[in-house]
């Protein structure tokens, strides 16, 4: 039973690797397996001493500290449920995110968050600060619960269909979709990553991608600790060009996994200030969004590692496919190379799976796949239909049964691997009192793939202008939600049936400006 949880699993790892490092603090202090195994047990039974019970939704807003890693796993630990939440939202953010997912307590780091903290104060959701002063001292809570037997979380026994993590996923839809993640879930997802990858207890990363997105969080984080591997979190709590290849260096990393965005970073400082040396790496993932071809030769040749590109979705636990290793296949540019450690079919409308080469909806079937989102049976219908979880994605298999994604269904817009759902940007847009009408729309850009951008028809006697949009968009949106451009207007294209269709705005728009590329909508 224990291996069919990630809480056994990683059990296990303290056992068999007790004195090999988990977790480095770049420039602070080192943590072991069976350290962290000790200080998440505590953590875990000063959890059940505050009142957290089995079932609970916990929320968590964090940098990527040593902090967030103790207590995200102590709550599952305890079969609570995790739920980690990025720190840049705003108060409404945190609100919405808070109350759809029933959670029972907010935990931050000791410097606080103020919007969490502001949401989660008005929804009377009890709050708790921690921190870990040393290596060698417990967690500190704030306000401490009661006195604690540190051995409580002992007797609490882990199950496979327990929830542990909980996260959404923006929807097409105004309103993001709730995705549980059961501990067979998560246990099965990091088995898949390890078996793909070859992952082991001498490997070693530095984590680039925030710890609420289940990129950074399964393929770097929990990957890692799950096969006796270390990890290495920026002493910044998150990712910094200018430090990234001193740590890789100084912690013997062997690999590391990021989204294109950070890969263009990288390979930007290596042509304007490139290292003496890189560290011989096993390989570099990519995954979140579409690596171009010539990005992936660039970065090959820069840091003499071959670039596996992945393909991913939260529903999936994170990883669904991925290109093999060197010694395991070929890995092709322009494709995210071949399913692991679940069923893969290319879906037509009516449920036939398709032959090599046909395009239709990616689809897949596992114990990595959610049972279904939270309290949403619409949503649910749509996506578990044929006995299959789709995607939204559309693509082929080759005859090598390589996936290529060759568009979306979906109108997501995916900035760098933060995927916005446009009409919750619409919502906030026609929301401010001089706005009639607004589409925002996602845009090819260099840097992160997709970046948004937005119409507004303003009503009638109004003189608000981009600037106005701009502020507006600021103060209701996290930073990365906002659009980069604002387009006034006093109509907006249509098609023949009289709907307003993202594509056709943006292409629209974007013929506007002669330089511009009309929108390629690759997944």
């Amino acid at each position: 039973m224990e291996t069919m949880t990630l809480t056994g699993l990683l059990k296990h790892v303290a056992e068999k690797f007790p004195s090999h490092r988990a977790i480095s603090i770049s420039g602070k202090f080192d943590i072991t397996h069976a350290r962290l195994h000790d200080l998440i047990e505590r953590a875990a039974s000063q959890l059940v001493s505050a009142g957290v019970q089995h079932g609970d939704v916990v929320a968590l807003t964090f940098p990527n500290t040593i902090e967030f890693v103790i207590m995200f796993l102590a709550v599952i630990r305890v079969r609570a449920t995790a739920a980690p939440l990025n720190s840049a939202y705003m108060a409404e953010e945190f609100e919405f995110y808070l109350s759809d997912s029933e959670s029972k307590l907010l935990i931050t780091a000791k410097e606080g968050n103020e919007a969490a903290q502001a949401a989660a104060s008005k929804l009377k959701i009890p709050q708790i600060t921690v921190t870990l002063p040393e290596a060698d001292s417990d967690i500190a809570f704030s306000p401490a619960p009661p006195e604690s037997n540190l051995q409580s979380a002992s007797e609490i026994v882990n199950d496979p269909s327990d929830i542990g993590l909980f996260l959404h996923t923006s929807g097409t839809t105004s309103r993001p979709k709730g995705v549980p993640l059961s501990q067979l879930n998560l246990v099965s997802s990091v088995n898949n990553i390890k078996s793909v990858y070859k992952l082991c207890d001498s490997d070693s990363t530095v984590i680039v991608l925030p710890l609420f997105h289940v990129h950074g969080l399964m393929a770097g984080l929990l990957s890692s600790l799950g096969a006796g591997a270390s990890v290495t979190l920026p002493s910044a709590g998150r990712f910094s060009g200018t430090t990234f290849w001193s740590d890789m260096k100084k912690y013997n990393a062997t690999w590391y996994t990021a989204v294109p965005t950070i890969h263009q970073i990288l390979l930007d400082r290596h042509l304007s200030k490139p290292e003496s040396e890189y560290p011989k790496l096993r390989f570099i993932r990519s995954c979140s969004a579409a690596l171009a071809p010539s990005v992936m030769a660039r970065l090959e040749e820069a840091f003499g590692a071959p670039v596996l590109e992945a393909y991913a979705m939260t529903e999936a636990t994170h990883l669904m496919a991925s290109n093999p290793l060197p010694e395991d296949g070929p890995h092709i540019p322009g494709s995210v190379g071949k399913p692991v450690g679940q069923e893969m079919a290319i879906l037509n409308e009516n449920g036939v799976v398709q032959g090599p080469n046909a395009k239709g909806e990616v689809c897949i079937r596992g114990p990595n796949v959610t049972k279904g989102y939270k309290n949403n049976p619409e949503a649910n219908k749509s996506a578990f239909q044929f006995g299959w979880f789709h995607t939204g994605d559309v693509g082929y298999l080759d005859s090598d049964g390589y996936l290529h994604l060759v568009g979306r269904i979906k109108e997501l817009i995916n900035r760098g691997g933060e995927k916005i759902s446009p009409i919750e940007v619409d919502a906030v847009l026609v929301s401010h009192p001089e706005i009639a009408q607004a589409v925002a729309f996602g845009v090819p850009d260099d840097k992160y793939g997709e970046e948004i951008n937005c119409a507004v028809i303003p009503r009638e006697g109004s003189n608000i202008d981009e600037a106005e949009v701009m502020r507006f968009c600021k103060k209701n949106l996290a930073a990365f939600k906002v659009p980069k451009k604002v387009f006034m207007t006093d109509s907006l294209p249509k098609t023949a049936s009289g709907k307003i269709q993202r594509r056709l705005v943006a292409e629209h728009f974007l013929a506007q400006i002669s330089t511009a590329k009309v929108p390629k909508f690759g997944a």
